[in-house]
């Protein structure tokens, strides 16, 4: 982890655990706690610290894979709910994405572009025009089932349906939760650390929403920091980020950030420390202008992606 990043993980764990508390007595008037557990490092961490907060007995987990997902998802998900002995179920939603058309809504959208895409081909969406100081835009890979790649520029109507037949991947999972929520008396818990929930790297009334996100304040590099200081396990702890969304694997920098999340994070501290494009390019060993389309990228990404921040807009302010 960068110099810069370093932090007390013991008195963390200890303030996250008490504002946990907190909030669930003064705010959210819940008995417990519900996480999404995917395997990856966020809900990890967000699982452990709610233990930490509560105990095993009030946590509940719930592992959602789908057609589509990696097998290594479901292995460490219930890998972690075993180490840290919560309850949980696992539910797949395959077939309630099938019933609603997530895969032919976006097989349609891919044959849009590429017509021969057929049964077993697999497919993702890269982004690209960032680091080098331009438009972010998409491009759509497929891969055919001779593993042959192919890649084209995205249209934007195609970019808009793809995308929004994957979001139903997060939404319906996020349905599922708030019915175990509800049947419990418990609050849900968000997982997002501190570069997706800045930079709006996740879908609204999807993963994006929850009733309590312990881990918003923290960038990634210091959620894999305490992952270990906390004993996960090691599988976990190594794993890097995916989106775990596309058939072809994807990195979280691939699909949507200008550079993988250690280099991502620090560039993002730089920023909201208000440091200079040089000092950036000297710390990440980077030239100037590199540094400085960062620095545009984060500024897009948040002015760009506000909406997913905003709460539901009244005509005339309502006290409570």
């Amino acid at each position: 982890m960068n110099k810069h990043l370093h932090i007390d993980l013991d008195a963390e764990i200890r303030s996250i655990s008490d504002s946990i508390r907190a909030a669930l007595r003064n705010k959210l008037h819940r008995r417990g706690l519900v996480v999404a557990i995917s395997g990856g490092i966020d809900s990890s961490v967000a699982s452990a610290l709610s233990v930490e907060a509560l105990g095993p007995s009030k946590v509940f987990g719930v592992l959602m894979p789908e057609t589509e997902s990696s097998s290594k998802s479901l292995e460490r998900g219930t890998q972690l709910a075993e180490h840290l002995g919560i309850n949980y179920v696992v539910k797949d939603i395959g077939d309630t994405l099938r019933a609603i058309g997530c895969y032919d809504e976006r097989d349609a959208a891919i044959r849009s572009v590429f017509p021969e895409y057929a049964d077993g081909w697999k497919n993702k969406i890269v982004i690209s025009g960032g680091l080098d100081g331009r438009i972010n835009h998409f491009r759509l890979v497929v891969q055919d089932s001779a593993e042959t790649t192919f890649e084209k520029a995205l249209p934007l109507n195609a970019y808009l349906t793809i995308v929004a037949a994957t979001n139903y991947k997060q939404r319906v999972r996020k349905t599922i939760e708030y019915f175990h929520a509800d049947r419990l008396n418990y609050a849900v818990v968000g997982t997002p650390n501190r570069l997706e929930y800045d930079q709006g790297f996740f879908v609204k009334n999807g993963d994006g929403s929850a009733d309590l996100k312990p881990i918003a304040h923290l960038y990634k590099s210091q959620v894999y920091a305490l992952a270990r200081y906390m004993g996960l396990p090691a599988e976990i702890c190594a794993a890097e980020p995916t989106t775990d969304t596309y058939t072809l694997k994807q990195g979280q920098d691939e699909f949507y950030f200008a550079l993988p999340y250690r280099q991502m994070d620090v560039a993002l501290y730089f920023y909201n420390q208000g440091s200079s494009a040089g000092d950036l390019a000297r710390e990440l060993s980077v030239s100037e202008e590199v540094a400085t389309n960062v620095y545009r990228d984060i500024e897009a990404k948040r002015r760009t992606t506000e909406y997913q921040h905003l709460r539901p807009v009244l005509i005339q302010e309502i006290s409570l």
